[in-house]
């Protein structure tokens, strides 16, 4: 198992992003995204309309509607791929529920916020083997805050339980929570604004599947 850093994050399905993101969208108001109150954004992914233009299907993976939640599958190694719904904020705190449902446990998934372009964001990733670490990629160049690997955590449920993953970016501070225990704190003060989304990824095995559902987003 190796929990370094890869450098090699987000490959080609930069084009993908990059196409589904340029033109700010709002989400759609089907019942499965209208906000209930306190709410600025949310998905069941039960109505294909709620703005997530971030869909593919071909044998280097998945990011699309499936199952009743929204799937991120990755057949390539040391990848990630990520979904974005075209919405935009500032402060926030974001919740989603997150179930392995193929795969090694030696992967990574989470959420994102303020989401400026494919080469600028913020990530929240928890992985199946009990590690966690919150990041940020600026101008392309990818890096966890606050420590050089992933860290180690017992919070997280591994094979294929459901966690619930929690992302606070308020101000310059950012937290990780999984299944209602804080994990990590940091404070960075890189971006102010921008998209929210889905990750998952791959270190040396291919193969992360993961299914996304419950997806909140609301002021703090």
């Amino acid at each position: 198992m190796t929990r370094l850093f890869r450098l090699t994050l987000f490959g080609s399905v930069l084009f993908l992003a990059a196409l589904a993101c340029a033109i700010p969208g709002l989400p759609g108001t089907g019942g499965g995204c209208t906000p209930d109150a306190g709410n600025l954004f949310q998905d069941d992914f039960s109505d294909e309309s709620c703005g997530w233009e971030d869909i593919f299907r071909d044998a280097d993976g998945i990011s699309d509607y499936d199952q009743g939640g929204f799937r991120l599958q990755v057949q390539q190694e040391q990848f990630d791929y990520w979904a974005n719904p075209n919405v935009n904020f500032s402060d926030v705190v974001i919740e989603a529920d997150a179930k392995k449902i193929g795969g090694p446990d030696d992967n990574d998934f989470g959420v994102i916020c303020r989401y400026v372009d494919t080469q600028n964001f913020y990530f929240f990733i928890i992985a199946s083997d009990g590690f966690y670490a919150i990041g940020k990629s600026v101008n392309g160049d990818y890096s966890y805050i606050g420590t050089d690997l992933m860290e180690p955590t017992d919070v997280v449920l591994g094979g294929d339980a459901t966690n619930r993953i929690r992302a606070d970016c308020v101000g310059s501070t950012l937290r990780l929570y999984a299944n209602g225990s804080l994990l990590k704190e940091v404070t960075d003060s890189t971006f102010t604004s921008g998209d929210v989304g889905l990750i998952a990824g791959t270190f040396d095995t291919p193969g992360t599947d993961i299914l996304f559902d419950n997806f909140v987003v609301r002021a703090p």
